[in-house]
């Protein structure tokens, strides 16, 4: 997948769980998870900016677009 997910890095840098950040973005810690993970299809805005208010960073601390091999 092109999209990185650095979500679990930002977490470290904060000391934070992933059951603390769910609950201060009133998500599922599943979904947390899931994100960690780049398994989600899509984030919602109004979810994103929550997880960058709650760890004091910006949207491209936590996401990365890395190209494709195959693509041009």
């Amino acid at each position: 997948m092109a999209i990185l997910v650095h979500l679990d890095v930002m977490l470290a840098r904060r000391k934070m769980r992933s059951r603390e950040l769910a609950e201060h973005v009133g998500i599922t810690e599943q979904n947390i998870s899931l994100l960690k993970s780049g398994k989600v299809r899509g984030v919602r805005f109004d979810t994103l900016e929550l997880i960058c208010k709650v760890l004091q960073c910006q949207p491209g601390d936590l996401l990365e677009y890395r190209p494709d091999d195959d693509t041009a």
